[in-house]
């Protein structure tokens, strides 16, 4: 693929295939997302790729711990409820996704059930945990660069024909992740990114998130015009 194929053409992928993913292909896309930048090159990500029966206990234990009403105890902090044109657009998706999925506003077992496909890494074949060394806790710049390696992931993982989609409902249970995925104790658990190759029957598949004008998000200053 060129790169504006794959920065146009990828999209969160919320259904997969039950098919395997090679740990060699898993390794050459960990490779290429580790090209990302960093800041003063401290590379502060780490990655446990977790499938089969330990990725079914984590999701056993997500869905069994929410139904349960189990507070969440995410690592990485959430902060503020979203509000203004942040919730409009977090809205905004969800009604894609809804609209997609054929589940109505009033069908609140269908809106359940949805909310626990996060849970349950929407049932991919694969989950990536990303962690970050637990030293670099209170530097911003640390959480900024694991968001740059997370995009190169995706990215990465789509040029090669497998779909992704960044949550964190995976991980909004970390003690669950943390004993199953043997995650070592000096790590701060940050995002769960589910990978697989994708389900393209699967109606949420085909949604494409809007994206705001880049004229609304730029300021451009100093060119003469």
């Amino acid at each position: 693929m060129q790169f504006d194929d794959v920065i146009l053409g990828r999209r969160s992928i919320r259904g997969y295939k039950p098919d395997p993913v090679p740990r060699a292909l898993i390794e050459e896309i960990i490779g290429l997302a580790m090209r990302a930048p960093s800041s003063m090159n401290t590379q502060p990500w780490n990655f446990y790729i977790i499938t089969g029966e330990p990725l079914d206990r984590i999701r056993a234990g997500n869905t069994e711990r929410n139904l349960a009403g189990v507070p969440h105890s995410r690592e990485f902090r959430i902060g503020q409820a979203f509000a203004g044109p942040h919730r409009e657009r977090q809205i905004g998706v969800a009604k894609q996704l809804f609209s997609a999925m054929g589940i109505a506003r009033e069908d609140a077992a269908g809106r359940q059930d949805w909310v626990l496909r996060g849970f349950r890494q929407f049932d991919a074949p694969v989950c990536v945990i990303i962690t970050y060394d637990k030293v670099l806790a209170d530097s911003d710049d640390t959480p900024f660069d694991c968001g740059a390696v997370a995009t190169a992931l995706v990215n990465a993982a789509w040029s090669r024909g497998l779909g992704c989609v960044i949550n964190s409902q995976g991980i909004m249970q970390s003690p669950v992740v943390r004993q199953h995925a043997g995650i070592a104790d000096d790590q701060v658990i940050m995002k769960s990114i589910a990978l697989g190759w994708p389900d393209e029957s699967f109606p949420a598949n085909a949604v494409v998130s809007e994206r705001k004008p880049v004229a609304e998000a730029t300021v451009f200053v100093g060119f003469g015009d």
